[in-house]
C-alpha cells in the first residue's frame, strides 16, 4: 500500500497533548504505523556522558501513531490524502482543495 504521510511533510497533529501543533515528518517506520515529527511528542531521555557528549536529560522527539496526524495543505488546513492517477503515473493530493502534493 503506498504511503499517505512521508518524510519532510508538514503535518498537524489532531489528538493528545499536542493537538494543534504543527511540525515535519523526520522518519515514517510503515512497520509500527508511527512516525517521528519535529518537535512534537518531546519525553526526556537521560544520556549517559561519553567522550564527545557532556551527557545528563536531553529532549527527544518520540514516535506518534500516523493516525493521529493528518497532512497540511497549501492554504494551511489539515486535510486527508487520496491518490489519483496523473498521465500513468501514480500522485497524492489533497482532499480538502484537489491540488497534487
Amino acid at each position: 500500500m503506498a504511503a499517505k504521510l512521508k518524510k519532510d511533510d508538514t503535518v498537524v497533529v489532531l489528538t493528545g497533548k499536542d493537538k494543534g501543533k504543527q511540525g515535519k515528518i523526520l522518519s515514517v517506520s510503515p512497520s509500527t504505523g508511527k512516525a517521528v515529527v519535529d518537535g512534537i511528542n518531546i519525553a526526556i531521555r537521560h544520556v549517559k556522558a561519553s567522550q564527545n557528549d557532556q551527557g545528563g536529560r536531553q529532549p527527544k522527539a518520540m514516535p506518534i501513531q500516523l493516525s493521529n496526524l493528518a497532512l497540511v495543505d497549501a492554504k494551511g488546513k489539515p486535510t486527508r490524502v487520496g491518490f489519483k492517477m496523473d498521465g500513468d503515473k501514480k500522485v497524492r493530493f489533497a482532499k480538502t482543495t484537489g491540488d497534487v502534493i
